[in-house]
């Protein structure tokens, strides 16, 4: 198992995995050339934040992207998790919790990293398990949205 930070050639296969997220996990269907122009604006501006990959069996089976925000209060940086991906057939073997390890490893290497977030759906109760058996502890806020009237993200 290889564990790598995304490059330029994984951009398609990444922006796969989060049309088949978005179509598991909230029935949404995605606009391929958006998903994949932001996909691929991600890798080209790393201050953005990054995505890791898992390569295991000659492909990229599993992935999640890292983006931050600025806590003033602690006067750190939270790393969010998002787009979490893994191929059905290697679910519960373990490769979420590999790239969580590789998170955590890497924000060790920032002394402004001071944890970690990432939001799910209610009715995830399995990835909810999984966050919680490896530390994670659901936290008491809401998540609120208002996103701009022409914006066009999916079918």
């Amino acid at each position: 198992m290889i564990i790598r930070r995304a490059l330029a050639q994984d951009a398609a296969e990444l922006a796969e995995f989060n049309i088949n997220m978005a179509r598991e996990t909230e029935s949404i269907e995605l606009i391929p050339e958006v998903i994949g122009a932001g996909v691929r604006t991600m890798i080209e501006n790393p201050q953005m934040g990054f995505y890791l990959v898992v390569e295991l069996d000659n492909g990229i089976q599993a992935s999640l992207m890292i983006t931050t925000e600025w806590s003033d209060w602690r006067n750190g940086m939270f790393w969010w998790i998002q787009s979490v991906y893994v191929r059905p057939q290697y679910r519960r073997q373990g490769l979420y919790r590999e790239l969580y390890a590789r998170v955590k490893e890497l924000a060790e290497q920032e002394p402004t990293v001071c944890g970690f977030r990432l939001y799910v759906e209610n009715e995830n109760v399995q990835a909810q398990k999984t966050y919680q058996s490896l530390g994670m502890s659901e936290t008491e806020y809401k998540v609120f949205e208002e996103l701009k009237q022409d914006l066009e993200y999916r079918k």
